[in-house]
């Protein structure tokens, strides 16, 4: 359950930010969080991290490496809120819930959450747009913040993301990634940032990453918030999830699962 409902204290993102995020479908906050913080977010991360497969409650999926043939790498753990007190904490602070909330301009509440770990051999992820997922079924619109852990470069799969796009509403097909025709004309930029910096982003605002061929790992929080006007879909959203694509340690060994998008 979340702690409560914020509209951002005055101050949190300028208003420069917010009329960039308005105009661009996204904005870029560098030292977001500065690095004693980063120093307990990212220890918060290695404990979820070095955390069992368990059914049932956080949900931990796996990819195989791109770099070492038959390994098994951690690829990202969603449903960790109700699993780690000082992580949903954070999640339901100022600088990310109160600033959501600051950039709907309505009070937010905390949609999903999960850690994407791009270790060593972690592949990327297709260009998409996040409301392509399914997310019609919850709410018209949400806005993701990521919250950079490491350094993320081209070299090990930053995001890449194009401007202005997200008053053109779905630009590809429901559960697919977008393809050449669909980014005809639109330009995806990469977005390295370091540990502490954020990326809010709206959920029609193209996006993708490639792959980590480097020896360094690209952890990153991906945070989403609706409108609290909007309703809590947090546990629906979960439960649909677990039923579709569960994670690896819940799945059944004669079915296949296939990640849309």
């Amino acid at each position: 359950m979340q702690t409560g409902l914020k509209l951002a204290q005055s101050g949190v993102l300028t208003a420069e930010q917010v009329a960039d995020f308005r105009r661009d479908g996204f904005v870029v906050v560098r030292r977001m969080f500065g690095p004693e913080q980063m120093r307990a977010v990212t220890a918060w991360i290695e404990e979820v991290q070095s955390l069992p497969e368990v059914p049932g409650r956080y949900m931990m999926y796996f990819e195989p490496s791109l770099i070492e043939p038959g390994e098994r790498v951690l690829q990202r753990v969603e449903n960790i809120y109700p699993y780690h007190r000082k992580l949903a904490e954070l999640f339901d602070g100022d600088q990310l819930l109160g600033a959501n909330g600051q950039l709907f301009g309505t009070p937010a509440v905390l949609f999903k959450e999960k850690i994407n770990f791009k270790l060593p051999g972690g592949d990327g992820f297709k260009p998409h747009q996040d409301q392509q997922a399914g997310w019609w079924n919850y709410a018209d619109l949400f806005i993701t913040v990521l919250v950079s852990v490491d350094d993320a470069t081209p070299e090990n799969g930053c995001i890449e993301i194009a401007a202005g796009q997200h008053k053109q509403g779905l630009i590809g097909g429901k559960w697919t990634p977008l393809d050449d025709n669909d980014l005809a004309g639109v330009e995806m930029r990469p977005c390295p940032t370091k540990p502490g910096d954020a990326v809010f982003f709206d959920s029609y605002t193209p996006h993708g990453s490639g792959p980590n061929l480097s020896d360094k790992p690209r952890r990153v929080l991906y945070l989403t918030y609706n409108r609290a006007s909007d309703g809590d879909h947090r546990l629906r959203y979960y439960a649909d999830k677990r039923k579709n694509f569960p994670p690896d340690v819940e799945r059944d060994p004669n079915k296949e699962y296939t990640f849309r998008v």
